[in-house]
């Protein structure tokens, strides 16, 4: 089964008791070939799958995540679970070359932000939007460019680097630390030059990382949400009231770039292409995170496009006109709909 989602590029695996073993391919589920799954196929799939560890988390908690390598072809991130008492399992397969930053679609101006010495960097979207490789590529091209020590911190670690211009020190939740603000904190005292935060989960690792990129580092981190705006007052309302004056004016400061992006099917199916709403912060944007006013910073990006950045509706709508996505998916991942139902591509009618 692994060997025909790599051969495939399938990017995740479904085993549940009940369906047959399910791809998701080019975003869309397929069954692979093959009976229905029952419940002792799940349980061997787990006992192959999960170290001795990861089973005992899996009976105490009722499910593991962890990293899985299959020989040399691919890596795995898996997530063990149980669900109507049964086992059940979902890979996601992690590329095996890291892919660079023109080749994601991300604009030359991020390359810029990546040999600041400070400040804070957010890679956000739904799960499965392409995140994970999105940071890695960003720490692959500093890596390859300047002399820095960057610390990650994973859970589990997905991409593997190795050491190129800069020392690469990754840490995995569970395995070398306990959690991630205890990383965190640790990561300050190992003369790091970048910190990568895998995900920034709860108000304490959020706060350690704000503080990280206002005295002097650069900071990566992943949120599960879409939007400059959003991802700004989302951060400052994971605070207690009486605090969050204080966190709005650190991230005014030390917030640099954020990028949205989601994975949208493309229109010939034969894969995904990313869509995105890139910030790169300017006095207007920190004024306006400063005053409490993050319903400004949309129209901010819209009027500065020629400086770099964009809106994810209208990057959106540009896949539409050429062709790349169908009206009906570019609706399905907008921010606003309605607007994009208007849009055609060229040479076609609204």
């Amino acid at each position: 089964m692994l060997e025909k989602v790599v051969s495939l590029r399938a990017s995740d695996l479904h085993l549940t008791v009940g369906l047959p073993p399910m791809m998701r391919l080019n975003g869309r589920l397929k069954p692979i070939e093959g009976r229905t799954l029952k419940a002792a196929d799940t349980d061997a799939a787990v006992k192959e799958l999960a170290s001795d560890k990861s089973l005992k988390e899996l009976e105490e908690k009722g499910s593991s995540d962890f990293g899985f390598t299959f020989g040399s072809q691919a890596r795995f991130r898996v997530s063990v679970y149980r669900q109507k008492g049964q086992m059940a399992v979902a890979l996601r397969m992690i590329p095996s070359r890291l892919m660079t930053i023109e080749e994601i679609g991300l604009p030359p101006s991020i390359k810029d932000v990546l040999y600041k010495k400070r400040g804070l960097v957010l890679v956000t979207g739904p799960t499965g939007s392409g995140k994970t490789t999105t940071l890695a590529s960003m720490i692959d091209f500093i890596n390859i460019n300047l002399d820095r020590h960057i610390i990650t911190i994973e859970d589990p670690i997905e991409y593997f680097h190795d050491h190129k211009k800069s020392i690469i020190t990754q840490r995995e939740i569970g395995d070398d630390v306990t959690t991630f603000p205890e990383a965190l904190r640790r990561a300050l005292r190992q003369d790091p030059d970048v910190i990568l935060v895998g995900e920034m989960r709860d108000n304490e690792t959020i706060a350690t990382a704000v503080r990280a990129a206002e005295t002097g580092h650069l900071v990566l981190g992943t949120l599960h949400t879409t939007g400059t705006a959003r991802t700004v007052d989302r951060m400052i309302d994971s605070f207690d009231p009486d605090f969050q004056d204080h966190i709005r004016s650190q991230l005014a400061f030390s917030i640099e770039t954020v990028i949205s992006q989601v994975l949208i099917p493309t229109a010939d199916e034969k894969g995904v292409v990313a869509a995105f709403e890139i910030m790169l912060k300017n006095n207007a944007i920190e004024n306006h995170i400063r005053k409490s006013e993050t319903f400004k910073i949309t129209s901010v990006i819209q009027t500065s496009r020629k400086k770099g950045m964009i809106v994810l509706d209208d990057f959106i709508a540009g896949l539409v006109r050429s062709g790349t996505i169908s009206v009906e998916d570019g609706m399905a991942f907008a921010q606003n709909p309605d607007e994009l139902s208007t849009v055609a591509p060229r040479g076609g009618d609204a």
